[in-house]
């Protein structure tokens, strides 16, 4: 089992979106730890705001099966094949993390986003304090004591889940 890190970002119908990636994540990896909620504002364009967090999980997925089912799991809740980098999302799923792998294919790990997205810092820095980035050896907590927020406005907000059979 590996222990692997995503995130996830939503600024169109939010919640909705936000509720389904947790249902389909937690029906490929099982037992999901999740962060809190944050808003945030548009990175990189102008748009609504994000919401944003970072789940937990293990898996037996190949790296390369893991990123195409969450490649897979964006398309089916609306992402555009083609959709540009900087633009709105229906549901973004982003690898964070595959145990302490550093690569460049067929994902570039540990993303970049790590170290200079509050949004994806922060509630990855909550989940997993004490563990160590792969490139810089150093705590996630210690990168986001370190981190200037105010570069980026980021609000916990209220939102509780629980898996979509667990309500049945």
């Amino acid at each position: 089992m590996t222990r692997i890190y995503i995130s996830l970002g939503s600024n169109i119908a939010r919640e909705h979106h936000i509720r389904a990636g947790l249902d389909a994540l937690h029906e490929l990896c099982g037992p999901l730890e999740v962060s809190r909620v944050f808003e945030s504002e548009a990175v990189g364009f102008a748009g609504r705001p994000f919401y944003n967090l970072v789940v937990g999980a293990e898996t037996e997925l190949t790296l390369a099966e893991l990123c195409r089912q969450l490649r897979a799991m964006e398309f089916a809740h609306g992402r555009e094949p083609d959709a540009k980098k900087f633009a709105p999302r229906t549901l973004d799923l982003d690898l964070l993390l595959y145990g302490d792998l550093v690569c460049q294919e067929p994902v570039a790990l540990p993303r970049g986003e790590i170290l200079t997205n509050a949004f994806v810092l922060w509630p990855l820095a909550e989940l997993a304090p004490a563990l160590l980035h792969p490139e810089t050896g150093h705590p996630l907590a210690e990168h986001w004591t370190a981190y200037d927020k105010a570069s980026q406005r980021l609000t916990p907000i209220p939102f509780a889940w629980m898996p979509a059979h667990a309500l049945a």
